[in-house]
C-alpha cells in the first residue's frame, strides 16, 4: 500500500514537468517557424505584398474557430489542451494583426472626379443584402397536363391523315387506271397494231399505260388507216390531295377520260361540229376558235331525242350526215355520259387571251375530241371503269363515219367560201398591221432626223439640214404628174 502511494506522487510530480516539456517543444517549433518565415521574407523582393494574404488568411482561420466555439476536452487529453491554450495565448500576444478600415477604391466615389456618378447605386451595391430570387413558373409535365401540346397534336394528326389519304387516294387511282386498260386491251389491239407505245426507247413498245401523275394516265395507240394516231387520257379526280377530297365533299365531280384521234393530211369534205351537255357546248363555243369562226349558234338537239343536250355545226346538211341512226342511240342510252364529241377539219385550239398578239392564219388540223364522264360522281369503281367498254366502240365507229362521209357540192361550195373569207380576214388584219407598222417606222426617221438638226453645233451645217428637209416636204406636196409620149405620124 506504501508503494503505491509512492508511485502516484511520483506520476503526479512529473506530469507537470512531462507538459513543460511540450510547451518548450511547441515554442522552440515556433520560434524555428519564424525565422523561416523571416528569412523568406527577406530573399523575396515583393514580400511587403504578401502580408495582406496572410494576416487574412489568419482572420479567416480565427473567424472559423470563433464560429465553431470552444470545444470540450476529453479527459484523456487534459494535457493536450492545456498546452494548446497557452501556444494560443502565446501566438495572440506575438502576432500583431492590423484590419485596415479605410477602401482602396474609396477615391473612385468622389463626385467631382467623375461625371455621371450615382452614389446611392455604388452603395446598394455593397449593401450586404440577399438578391431576392424570382420563382419562374414551371409547366406541369406532359403526362400530367396534355392540353399545353393541342397544336403540336392537331399538327400530327393532320400529317397522319394527309400522308393515309394520299397512300389510299394513289392506290385507287392506280387500280381504276388499271381496270379500264385491262378491260379495253382487246378491243385496242384489234383496231390498232401498236397499242401503248411511250416512246422513250429507239424500240417500238406495247402494253405501257404512261402515268404522267398520280390522277393522270396516257395511252397512245397508232397504226390505222387514214388515222395518225389516238391518244386516251384518263383524267382521274385527286383522290391523293386531302383539298380536293374536302372540296369534293360539297361540290361532286366525276373522273374523266378523253379521247383525241388525229387524221392524217388526206382530202376530206369540211367539218366542223360539236355535241354535247348544254354547259360544255356553250364553253366549247366561247373558247374555241374553230367553233366560233366556222359555226352558228348554240341549238337544242331535241328532234334528235336528246333533251338535256345541245350541238353547234357549220351547216345543216352536215349534222344531217354525221348524227345517223346508230350515233343517235349511243347519244341517247349515254346522254348522262358524254360530256361532248368535237369534229373539226380546222381545229387549232383554245382562243389566246392576249389580245395584243399579231393575228396569223393558225395551223390546223383535222381531229375527233371525245369526253367521257364515268358514271359515279366521284365514287367511281371498278366495275363502272369496265362499263366505258361501248363508248370505246363509239370512238371506232365515229373515225371509220369520217372517213367515209361526203356532203353535197352546195354544202361543201358554202364551207369553202366561208372558208376563204376566214383567210381573206386574217390577210387584212396583218396587211393593216404591216401599214401601221410601217407608218410608225416613217414617223420615227422623222424624228431622228429633227433631233439630228437641234442637236448640230454648225449653225451652216444645221441650216443645210433645214433646207433639206423643207426640200423633201416641198417634194411629197407636189401633185405626180404622168408623162406621156405621143408618136404623130404625118
Amino acid at each position: 500500500m506504501y508503494g503505491y502511494k509512492l508511485i502516484s506522487r511520483q506520476t503526479k510530480a512529473m506530469v507537470p514537468r512531462f507538459c513543460n516539456l511540450i510547451l518548450l517543444l511547441c515554442l522552440l517549433e515556433l520560434v524555428s517557424a519564424n525565422l523561416h518565415k523571416i528569412a523568406e521574407i527577406d530573399d523575396n523582393e515583393f514580400a511587403e505584398f504578401e502580408f495582406g494574404d496572410e494576416e487574412d488568411d489568419v482572420i479567416r482561420e480565427e473567424k472559423v474557430i470563433d464560429k465553431k466555439g470552444p470545444e470540450e476536452p476529453d479527459e484523456g487529453s487534459a494535457g493536450q489542451h492545456g498546452a494548446w491554450s497557452d501556444q494560443q495565448a502565446f501566438d495572440a500576444d506575438d502576432v500583431d494583426i492590423t484590419v485596415e478600415d479605410e477602401d482602396d477604391f474609396d477615391h473612385f466615389e468622389d463626385s467631382e472626379e467623375f461625371e455621371g456618378y450615382d452614389p446611392e447605386r455604388s452603395h446598394k451595391q455593397k449593401s450586404n443584402e440577399p438578391p431576392q430570387l424570382k420563382i419562374t413558373d414551371v409547366p406541369l409535365h406532359l403526362r400530367a397536363n396534355w392540353d399545353s401540346f393541342y397544336m403540336e397534336i392537331l399538327m400530327i394528326c393532320g400529317l397522319i391523315t394527309y400522308a393515309i389519304n394520299f397512300i389510299f387516294g394513289k392506290t385507287k387511282n392506280q387500280k381504276l387506271a388499271t381496270a379500264w386498260f385491262q378491260s379495253h386491251r382487246d378491243i385496242l389491239d384489234n383496231n390498232f397494231s401498236i397499242v401503248g407505245d411511250d416512246g422513250t426507247g429507239k424500240d417500238i413498245q406495247t402494253g405501257v399505260l404512261m402515268k404522267e401523275s398520280e390522277h393522270v394516265y396516257a395511252l397512245w395507240c397508232t397504226g390505222r388507216s387514214g388515222c395518225e394516231g389516238m391518244l386516251v387520257e384518263l383524267k382521274l379526280l385527286k383522290r391523293q390531295d386531302i383539298i380536293n377530297t374536302i372540296t369534293r365533299m360539297m361540290r361532286p365531280a366525276c373522273d374523266q377520260i378523253t379521247v383525241t384521234v388525229e387524221f392524217t393530211g388526206e382530202e376530206t369534205d369540211p367539218l366542223v361540229f360539236a355535241i354535247g351537255n348544254k354547259r360544255s357546248v356553250n364553253k366549247l363555243s366561247k373558247d374555241m376558235i374553230d367553233l366560233g369562226l366556222y359555226c352558228g349558234e348554240r341549238k337544242s338537239a331535241e328532234k334528235f331525242g336528246l333533251n338535256d343536250s345541245h350541238y353547234v355545226s357549220e351547216s345543216g346538211e352536215l349534222t344531217n350526215v354525221l348524227l345517223d341512226s346508230k350515233i343517235v342511240k349511243v347519244l341517247q342510252a349515254y346522254e348522262s355520259c358524254i360530256d361532248y364529241v368535237h369534229f373539226s377539219d380546222q381545229y387549232c385550239g383554245a382562243k389566246n387571251p392576249d389580245k395584243d398578239s399579231t393575228p396569223t392564219l393558225p395551223q390546223v388540223k383535222k381531229v375527233i375530241i371525245f369526253v367521257f364522264n364515268v358514271p359515279g360522281k366521284g365514287k367511281t369503281t371498278t366495275a363502272a371503269m369496265e362499263e366505258m367498254e361501248p363508248l370505246m366502240k363509239f370512238v371506232i365507229y365515229c373515225i371509220d363515219k369520217v372517213k367515209r362521209m361526203r356532203i353535197s357540192k352546195e354544202a361543201k361550195g358554202k364551207s369553202d367560201r366561208i372558208r376563204a373569207k376566214v383567210a381573206d380576214s386574217y390577210l387584212k388584219q396583218t396587211h393593216s398591221q404591216r401599214q401601221e407598222a410601217a407608218q410608225q417606222r416613217r414617223e420615227d426617221k422623222i424624228k431622228a432626223e429633227k433631233e439630228r438638226m437641234m442637236n448640230e453645233e454648225d449653225p451652216d451645217k444645221q441650216r443645210k439640214l433645214e433646207e433639206q428637209q423643207q426640200r423633201r416636204e416641198a417634194k411629197k406636196r407636189q401633185p405626180k404628174i404622168k408623162q406621156m409620149k405621143i408618136q404623130m405620124k404625118y
